[in-house]
């Protein structure tokens, strides 16, 4: 049964008129979403209105309540956002796919003699932090470099300047032995504990070790270089030799830098991937004109969801230290003001967000959406190529269901279905093929529903499956390209379930394994209470669900399975509305062709992406010009 959306507007209609973040909750608490808002009661009560997102449509069917925290400013709904994202997870957001917070550079400022560190915690006011980094190991080897190139230490002891300024533990007895450690022997560490060097010469050398994870390579040789030609002319030839070392060392990270951007330029540059409900995000970190760093980050919870919408939840996740002045995408991101406002106070400073049209840095940005492209494709790679998880996961399936279907052995190939809609609109149904555990996704098949009843979920299911299996019942040629499944897979309950073997009974494939998996349901106890039941898997001719234990391999398989049926026929669907809705909107806006239409979809993605952008973007459109982008601003308002 739907759930009346009425006492949450009612919760909407609540809210104050202030800044601060919102969290959708299910009726078990569970966060389902969390969002940030200048305005909580105009930003939630949006939801309620006409949308082509279904994001957003199935959130608040399974939406219970609304929560709300207000904040001081936008930049504090920004952070307190992010950091809901990190602790909650939730299911409609775009998030960072890792499990884990992701590693930072912390350099211990507050204390007399530094410390350079790789850390996941943020908090200590006195550091400075750099970062974040998606690979650890690439965290530790540059760290392993700069330790080479400008000795510091790395232990826990306390050591404070004395009135010469040279260090000492606290207490005394904290040295063991009262010798410095190994890292001083390997010309890791220039041993303060002991002495051996003051606050200031200390100082200078964490000076210029944070000017190389700045990526600042082009001050810091010149003034290795002067210094090294002073050595040189005082006859400190060993001191020069070092130096000479470690501007090699320098080079040589100078050189593995393949591509320049405008001399001086400091600005990070963001390249975005979408597909099959996954995104990436590539990082280019651009330091005095140069490429410095490079880095790639996956995300999920992006079904359905648009490129700038992606790239704007990330920015939102990824800047809690070191923005940039310029940052550039591809596309103009989602609530690109409030960001914008958020960077600048984070930076105390000004902050450019770019969307390139032509030149250098639009090169860059259409490299880094390549890198993003292929980081994508090689994720998926890696997971296709986990075959010991998914053929576990096969057999623990086979031993569940052989005594319920008579199945004959793991499945080798699963097929799932899924109708989608919204209140009877649109309607589609969708085919996804696992082989071997794994997605086959060249057989993957969509279906547009022909039945009278466009709400009617079973007969769209019994249409869906009479039709996948019609041509294999009379001999068809089909047969070579579509082999019978070893099990099908409905996404739905019993109904659904009895739906497909009507179908199936009709064309005489009855032999064919098939279970049906029903999601998560509330049901009244007998003292009035309600409860949540988790997903259940159910089989033909047997009223109650089989035992099958939720967080076993096999229960995760047939709810990947499902999930990406779901997922194909969700992307589908949308894809239909939203040119449905381009169509009812621009079509009717005199001047705005087929050509034209194409152009500005290409530029902003959607109507929500049109209606966002100004009329001075839409008038640099090719072909739109001031007058035109003017009247589409009133069509689409």
């Amino acid at each position: 049964m739907r759930r009346s959306k009425e006492p949450l507007e009612a919760q909407a209609a609540s809210l104050p008129a202030a800044p601060g973040v919102y969290l959708f909750k299910d009726a078990r608490g569970r966060v389902l979403y969390v969002g940030k808002a200048d305005v909580l009661r105009d930003r939630v009560r949006s939801y309620f209105g006409p949308s082509l997102d279904v994001r957003h449509v199935r959130l608040v069917e399974r939406a219970d309540r609304v929560d709300h925290v207000v904040t001081g400013s936008v930049s504090e709904a920004f952070l307190l956002e992010a950091n809901l994202i990190k602790q909650h997870r939730p299911r409609y957001n775009i998030r960072l796919k890792d499990d884990k917070s992701y590693p930072y550079v912390k350099v211990t400022l507050g204390e007399d003699f530094p410390r350079i560190l790789r850390t996941r915690q943020l908090g200590d006011r006195a550091a400075r932090y750099f970062g974040p980094y998606a690979n650890a190991k690439a965290v530790d080897d540059s760290l392993d470099l700069l330790q080479k190139l400008f000795p510091y230490r790395t232990c826990t002891l306390t050591i404070v300047a004395g009135e010469d300024g040279r260090g000492r533990t606290v207490p005394p007895s904290a040295l063991p032995g009262g010798r410095p450690c190994l890292l001083y022997h390997l010309k890791r560490c220039t041993a303060p504990c002991v002495g051996n060097t003051t606050k200031d010469e200390y100082a200078g050398s964490i000076e210029r070790s944070v000017l190389f994870l700045e990526g600042r390579y082009g001050p810091l040789a010149r003034e290795l270089r002067a210094e090294m030609a002073v050595a040189s002319e005082s006859l400190d030839f060993e001191r020069a030799a070092e130096l000479r070392d470690r501007l090699r060392a320098i080079d040589r990270t100078l050189e593995r830098q393949e591509v320049h951007a405008y001399a001086g330029d400091d600005l990070d540059v963001f390249g975005a991937a979408l597909g099959d409900g996954d995104a990436a995000v590539q990082i280019f970190r651009v330091r005095d004109g140069t490429i410095v760093g490079r880095d790639h980050f996956f995300l999920e919870g992006s079904e359905g969801a648009t490129e700038a919408e992606v790239l704007g939840s990330f920015l939102r996740q990824y800047y809690t230290v070191g923005v940039p002045p310029e940052v550039v995408t591809r596309v103009r991101i989602v609530d690109a003001e409030a960001f914008v406002a958020f960077a600048e106070e984070r930076r105390g400073g000004r902050v450019r967000l770019l969307v390139p049209q032509r030149g250098k840095k639009k090169h860059l940005v259409e490299l880094a959406t390549r890198n993003a492209e292929d980081a994508l494709r090689q994720e998926r790679v890696r997971w296709l190529a986990d075959r010991g998880k998914t053929e576990e996961a096969l057999q623990q399936l086979y031993l569940a269901l052989r005594d319920h279907l008579g199945i004959e052995g793991p499945p080798k190939r699963i097929e799932c279905y899924d109708v989608s809609h919204v209140q009877g609109t649109d309607v589609v149904s969708s085919m996804v093929v696992f082989e071997d555990g794994r997605p086959a996704k060249q057989q993957y098949r969509r279906f547009r529903a022909k039945v009278g009843d466009r709400n009617d979920d079973f007969g769209n299911m019994r249409d869906t499956i009479r039709r996948r299996f019609a041509r294999q019942a009379k001999g068809g040629e089909n047969e070579s390209t579509w082999p019978l499944p070893d099990l099908i897979v409905i996404d739905g309950g019993k109904g659904q379930l009895n739906a497909a073997r009507a179908a199936l009974s009709d064309l005489g494939q009855l032999q064919i394994p098939i279970v049906a998996l029903a999601k998560e349901h509330r049901e009244a106890l007998s003292n009035g209470e309600m409860r949540v039941k988790p997903e259940e898997v159910f089989v033909p001719e047997r009223s109650d669900p089989i035992p099958l234990a939720p967080g076993t391999p096999p229960y995760h398989l047939l709810q990947r399975v499902r999930d990406e049926a779901h997922r194909f026929a969700v992307t589908y669907h949308q894809k239909l509305r939203s040119r449905r809705a381009v169509r009812s909107v621009l079509d009717e806006v005199e001047g705005v062709g087929p050509a034209r239409k194409r152009a500005l979809l290409r530029r902003f993605g959607s109507v929500k992406g049109l209606r966002e952008a100004s009329a001075q973007e839409l008038a640099s459109v090719g072909g739109v010009g001031a007058s035109l982008a003017e009247r589409i601003k009133q069509a689409i308002s």
